[in-house]
């Protein structure tokens, strides 16, 4: 159910319970008799999505948000006109509460008026369904306090008019139907369907959350329509520089280090990342979390240490159908083949377009083969433990051909880097060195992803959960590992972005110096801001957007919504 965090993050006030049952908040009537699923997403499973009408809805709603929420008792009305704002009051009968944003009270009446952002439509009714029974419900509540009430208001800023609304027999069987539906399915713990070919999908904020056409797909096989929000221009912002201090001053981030400061606006960072002796002050960290931009921690090497975030996301549903999926091994075994047989298909994909015409092409063809029958192998395991072993077969394979995607060094401006296998903790080459800087942003980005869907990171099927292991985001990214990491890497040696003098050795090991990390790095969020298209889906969307779609993509698996998770396979 929802919790305070949720609440306030709608505007609406803290939630009451009847017993074990929170008060329904009347927005969410409104919502519900708009769109079942929305309404379900937003109060039961804590989901929300600003928008730039949700915003415009705030500064509509501002100065009636500041009243003193006092109306008069019943008994103390008198015959003089009275206006309160902000009033917050509830219904035990009907178990619903509600902030009202301006009562009127006249001749021993009180009338509630909700303000609205747009202008008034013009409908046989008045206005919409929805608005209506919102202050149906919201003059019923009246009527429940001892309150007598002839009649609601509806006030439309942009049009600047007043819209009566008539509390006939209908409407208030229409606003108690709803209020019984919402409940019903909260205590069902039942997600309504999505929408079908709805004109409310395109504008509403949550269509990134709820994939309303994407969920019809599998349910229906109707085509979808690309309603996923543009991507958000915010991006991730990197600080590696040693003694680096982060601090906030308004809404800026300041990065400090020795006599240099850079400024940028909050509002542009999607995640901080940083690496080794950077510091936070604590003003800057409850900014970020209150923000809910993610603060994720690496070492002085690149390793993913963790991540900072707020309260997150309150959505327990989804863990509880994560938990279930977890525990039952053959859905595991199921979902654990098709992931590892995707991630070799990948791999089999990446070598198939890089291969560089100055290596032997018949060898090409035959790691091809040997690659396709490895993925069919997958496809058809019995167990755990022969899986494990068929990923190690399908590596072995595919790293001993790496080489063949990389430059040589009679290339102008590249740097001859030679490979020969995989190794790490410590990465004794600058390719290994690479290819673990790349698998640690990688398990950054799904973890943070993860997270922001309300699925827990650390509790995998395919990677067995181990003590700061995040194990369901190593399982997720292991199709992208070679179409993401690997292609950064192979991209950063050819175009000549890194150079072999950007590496240091110590010891055995190899890390990049912070120059060459920052040249890496530009590689790797190129390669996230690249579009691609959907193979499932059919629509253009950026490699960042791509995994947050993933990520809700298998949250509607666990839940029974799709029956199949469509790992994505680029041709």
């Amino acid at each position: 159910m929802a919790d305070d965090h949720q609440q306030l993050s709608l505007g609406l006030p803290p939630p009451r319970v009847v017993g074990d049952t929170p008060f329904v908040p009347v927005r969410m009537i409104n919502e519900w008799v708009y769109c079942p699923r929305l309404a379900y997403l937003e109060w039961v499973e804590d989901e929300w999505a600003d928008s730039a009408d949700t915003a415009e809805g705030r500064r509509a709603h501002a100065r009636v948000d500041e009243g003193g929420g006092r109306l008069p008792a019943p008994e103390e009305l008198d015959e003089e006109m009275a206006r309160a704002k902000a009033v917050t009051m509830s219904s035990e009968r009907l178990g619903i509460i509600a902030k009202m944003d301006v009562v009127e009270a006249d001749e021993g009446f009180v009338t509630p008026v909700d303000f609205k952002k747009g202008k008034r439509p013009h409908v046989a009714a008045g206005a919409y369904e929805p608005e209506r029974v919102q202050v149906c419900a919201q003059a019923m509540i009246l009527e429940d306090n001892g309150y007598a009430v002839r009649q609601g208001m509806l006030w439309y800023a942009a049009s600047r008019e007043k819209v009566a609304v008539v509390l006939d027999q209908e409407l208030r069987a229409r606003t108690i139907d709803a209020i019984s539906g919402l409940r019903a399915a909260a205590a069902a713990g039942r997600r309504p369907a999505p929408l079908e070919n709805s004109s409310k999908c395109p504008r509403c904020s949550l269509a990134g959350i709820c994939l309303p056409d994407e969920t019809n797909l599998f349910r229906k096989g109707y085509p979808p329509r690309q309603l996923n929000p543009s991507d958000n221009p915010a991006l991730p912002l990197y600080v590696q520089k040693p003694g680096a201090r982060l601090r906030k001053s308004g809404e800026q981030l300041i990065v400090e280090v020795d006599e240099e400061k850079v400024e940028v606006p909050m509002i542009d960072v999607s995640q901080v990342a940083l690496f080794g002796r950077v510091s936070v002050t604590t003003p800057a960290l409850h900014s970020l979390m209150q923000a809910e931009v993610p603060v994720s921690w690496f070492s002085t090497g690149g390793w993913f240490l963790g991540h900072t975030v707020g309260t997150g996301s309150g959505n327990v549903t989804v863990r509880e159908a994560q938990y279930r999926f977890a525990f039952d091994e053959d859905r595991c075994l199921a979902f654990s083949r098709d992931l590892v047989a995707a991630k070799v298909r990948n791999s089999r994909t990446l070598l198939r377009r890089n291969w560089r015409d100055e290596h032997d092409s018949s060898d090409r063809g035959v790691t091809l083969a040997r690659l396709q029958r490895v993925a069919q192998t997958a496809a058809r395991t019995e167990n755990a433990q022969q899986l494990l072993g068929i990923e190690g077969e399908a590596a072995a394979i595919y790293f001993a051909s790496f080489q063949n995607m990389l430059a040589t060094s009679a290339e102008e401006g590249v740097a001859n880097f030679s490979f020969s296998t995989r190794n790490r903790r410590p990465p004794t080459d600058p390719v290994n060195a690479m290819l673990s800087l790349a698998y640690a942003l990688l398990a950054r980005t799904f973890t943070v992803a993860l997270s922001a869907t309300g699925l827990d990171p650390y509790m995998g099927l395919y990677h067995r959960p181990r003590h700061g292991r995040p194990a369901l985001a190593l399982d997720l990214m292991e199709p992208f590992r070679s179409i993401i990491g690997d292609s950064c890497v192979i991209q950063a040696v050819n175009n000549g972005e890194v150079k072999y003098g950007d590496f240091v050795f110590s010891g055995g090991s190899c890390a990049l110096k912070p120059g060459g990390r920052k040249a890496f790095l530009a590689a790797f969020e190129r390669r996230m801001e690249q579009e691609t298209t959907h193979p499932v889906f059919g629509y253009r969307v950026s490699m960042r957007r791509l995994i947050e779609v993933q990520a809700r993509l298998l949250a509607r698996h666990f839940q029974g919504e799709i029956r199949d998770y469509p790992h994505y396979l680029p041709r």
